[in-house]
């Protein structure tokens, strides 16, 4: 497909959609105090993000709450704490995972919540579940995404079956998921341009969500952008699972729309996630990091190496190549 816009140009259909609480609290297990997500809401309001994603909608059924804070279960009390009745421009998502969420109990209709989209996650195989959410959040009056995770261990054939299957409800946006951080621009092009001709078909929009396992998140975000991605997903300072993510202040840099404004948020970083790291929380690029994504397989090894603080690469190297081959 032709590309879309340039680099002097501002598209009037990008979305900038702020992660930083939902994929920065697998880094913490979601203990974010109330001050710094209320900092983090004015901060993107300020800055002109278009979306925050407070956490998850976790089943408390599946996951103990004790185990972690209540950003994973994202109760909408929680949330008007924050924002109050949010009469900003800024909107609010949460992410629900296929079987992993009681959607029907938990999601309550739009208009009794703060919430305006449901970001549900699924893989390729829980398809038909997905389609089951984003039914039921819909006629709640939500907008939803479906965010197809692992693609880089997608096969095309699959991948495009389940897009026209996608593509016949009422889900609004597409999300190409680089889970383990294992695409490069010329893939994250291909599938951009893949995902883009399917939205067409269905007028849905495309986003994207990358990992920075080789320090390619945001490379791969603009490259999708330029080829019709236009939600685009990042975090503050990179913070997110294992690698992180594509950087918010990189992404508001980059976008020509005079809308967005990169100094809030760099306030951010300077007032509360440089103090994370402080406190010992880890995210970002690292060696076990780049080998998984090279492997293209899940972080789970190298965040069980970080978290022991060992710094033998190369005997991880070795016990990677294990795993994956045996």
């Amino acid at each position: 497909m032709a590309k879309k816009g340039n680099l002097l140009t501002v598209r009037k259909d990008i979305r900038v959609v702020d992660a930083t609480i939902r994929d920065g609290g697998l880094c913490n297990n979601f203990r974010f105090d109330d001050k710094f997500v209320k900092d983090l809401y004015n901060a993107n309001v300020k800055a002109g993000v278009d979306y925050m994603e407070f956490g998850y909608k976790a089943s408390k059924e599946i996951f103990d709450v004790n185990d972690f804070g209540k950003w994973k279960f994202c109760d909408d009390s929680d949330i008007r704490k924050i924002v109050g009745d949010n009469k900003t421009d800024l909107k609010i998502a949460v992410m629900a995972d296929v079987g992993r969420t009681d959607f029907k109990k938990d999601i309550l209709p739009k208009k009794e919540s703060p919430i305006d989209i449901i970001r549900i996650a699924t893989y390729l195989n829980s398809i038909p579940a997905a389609v089951e959410m984003i039914e039921d959040c819909a006629k709640k009056g939500y907008e939803t995404s479906i965010n197809i995770m692992a693609v880089s261990k997608a096969n095309t054939e699959d991948l495009k079956e389940a897009l026209d299957i996608l593509g016949e409800s009422p889900v609004n946006v597409f999300y190409i998921v680089d889970s383990y951080g294992a695409l490069y621009p010329e893939q994250s092009r291909k599938l951009a341009d893949l995902y883009c001709e399917k939205a067409d078909v269905y007028k849905k929009s495309v986003g994207i969500h990358a990992h920075n396992n080789q320090q390619l998140a945001f490379a791969n975000t603009i490259e999708a952008m330029t080829h019709g991605a236009s939600y685009l997903d990042a975090t503050v300072d990179g913070m997110g699972r294992g690698a992180g993510n594509c950087s918010l202040e990189l992404l508001l840099g980059f976008l020509k729309n005079p809308k967005y404004k990169v100094e809030p948020i760099v306030k951010i970083i300077e007032e509360h996630t440089h103090r994370f790291k402080e406190q010992g929380i880890k995210w970002g690029y690292d060696i076990p990091y780049m080998l998984t994504g090279q492997y293209n397989t899940h972080p789970r090894p190298a965040i069980s190496f970080s978290n022991d603080d060992r710094t033998d690469y190369s005997k991880f190297a070795i016990e990677l190549y294990d795993i994956i081959n045996s």
